[in-house]
C-alpha cells in the first residue's frame, strides 16, 4: 500500500503475527535463529527463579555446618529479591515465556516476605520512645551525636562502642535531660525514668579476654511498672574465604538470651547492636524469646549506604509499634528509633 506522501511501506509477510518484525533477518519472539519456540528455550533462567524462590521460602534448611552459609544468607535475605528484575532483564532479552512464566514463583514469594514492608503502616499509639545507636568508638563529634538523638525525644537512650574520653562527653551532654543513667563496660542507658538494679549482664564468649563488657540490665520505674532494660553489643561477625565466621557472635547470643529467659520482671525491652539481623538463626535464642518486630526495613548499617538493620530495638509483654531510623551521626551505624507501647 502507499501512504499520501507516495512512501512505500513494506508489509510484513504474515500480517496476524503481531511478533513478528517486517526486517528480514532480525528474530521473532515466536521462535529464535535456530527455530526453538519461546516456550522451549530460557529453561536455565527458570531454574534460577525457582532455586531464588527456594532459597527465599526455605532459608531455614539452609545448612550452617560449612561457613555458617545458613546465617549469611539469612543476614541479607531481602536483597536476594534483586534476582528477580536481573532474571526478568534476561528472560525479555532470551525472549523465554518460560522463564517469564517462572519469575512469578520468586516475585510472589518476595513480596508476601517483604512486600509489606514498602506500604505505608498504622504504627498505633505508643507510650514511650526508645532509640538505640552505635556510635562508633571513631566517633569524632560526641557532642553532636548526643544532640541529635536529644531531638528525637526518647524516653530510653542506648549507646555502645562508648570509650573513657567520650563517655564523659556523652554524659555531660545527656545530663540535663536524662538525669538517670548506667554504664557498664562500654555500653551504657540513660533514662528519664530512675532506673535500679543495675548490674553488668556476661556475655563475653570464652575466647574473648578478660576486660570485655557489652551487657547491661537495670530495671526502669515507668508509669506503667517496673520494666526491666537491656542493653547489649554482640561480637562482630566476619565474611572470610572459609565462609561467615560468626562463633563469637552466635554464643554470646547464647548468653544472653539465658538472662533474658532467667528475668523475673515481665516486661522487658532490649536494645543494642546484634550484628545482623533478625531473622540470622544466629540471634534466635534471644528473637525466639521477644514479641515479633513490626515489619520496617530501618537500615541501619553501613551510615553511608545502609544495607542491613543489624540495630535492634525488642520487647517482651510490650510492644514496638514502630521502627525507623534517624539522621546521621559521626558514627558508621544509623541511630534507630522505636515507639513502645508498655500498657497492656
Amino acid at each position: 500500500m502507499k501512504r499520501a506522501t507516495g512512501t512505500v511501506v513494506p508489509e510484513s509477510r504474515d500480517a496476524t503475527s503481531r511478533w513478528r518484525p517486517i526486517h528480514a533477518g532480525r528474530w521473532r519472539w515466536g521462535k529464535d535463529a535456530k527455530g526453538r519456540s519461546s516456550w522451549a528455550r530460557g529453561r536455565v533462567l527458570a531454574s534460577l527463579a525457582v532455586l531464588t524462590s527456594g532459597l527465599l521460602a526455605f532459608h531455614a534448611i539452609v545448612p550452617n555446618t560449612v561457613g555458617h552459609l545458613g546465617s549469611l544468607l539469612e543476614a541479607f535475605l531481602p536483597w536476594l529479591g534483586l534476582a528477580v528484575p536481573v532474571l526478568l532483564v534476561l528472560a525479555l532479552l532470551r525472549r523465554s515465556v518460560t522463564a517469564l512464566v517462572f519469575l512469578l514463583l520468586p516475585a510472589a514469594v518476595w513480596a508476601n516476605l517483604f512486600g509489606a514492608l514498602l506500604l505505608p503502616g498504622d504504627r498505633g499509639a505508643h507510650d514511650i520512645t526508645a532509640v538505640q545507636h552505635n556510635v562508633s568508638d571513631e566517633n569524632t563529634a560526641p557532642v553532636g551525636t548526643a544532640e541529635a538523638l536529644i531531638k528525637a525525644a526518647p524516653e530510653l537512650i542506648a549507646l555502645e562502642e562508648l570509650t573513657p574520653p567520650a563517655l564523659a562527653l556523652y554524659e555531660e551532654a545527656l545530663a540535663l535531660d536524662y538525669p538517670y543513667h548506667a554504664v557498664e563496660g562500654t555500653v551504657g542507658l540513660w533514662s528519664k525514668y530512675p532506673l535500679a538494679d543495675v548490674g553488668r549482664v556476661d556475655i563475653k564468649p570464652k575466647g574473648i579476654e578478660e576486660g570485655w563488657s557489652r551487657g547491661l540490665r537495670a530495671a526502669a520505674r515507668t508509669p506503667w511498672g517496673e520494666t526491666a532494660v537491656y542493653v547489649a553489643h554482640l561480637p562482630s561477625v566476619r565474611v572470610r574465604l572459609t565462609g561467615f565466621d560468626s562463633g563469637w557472635r552466635d554464643e554470646s547470643a547464647g548468653l544472653l538470651g539465658a538472662a533474658i529467659a532467667a528475668e523475673k520482671l515481665d516486661k522487658v525491652i532490649l536494645l543494642g547492636d546484634f550484628n545482623s539481623t533478625v531473622d540470622d538463626r544466629g540471634l534466635a535464642p534471644v528473637t525466639s524469646q521477644m514479641n515479633p518486630q513490626p515489619q520496617d526495613f530501618a537500615f541501619s548499617w553501613p551510615a553511608v549506604l545502609p544495607v542491613s538493620r543489624i540495630d535492634h530495638i525488642m520487647t517482651r509483654s510490650a510492644t514496638v509499634t514502630g521502627v525507623r531510623t534517624l539522621p546521621a551521626t559521626g558514627s558508621d551505624h544509623l541511630p534507630i528509633a522505636a515507639g513502645i507501647k508498655l500498657a497492656s
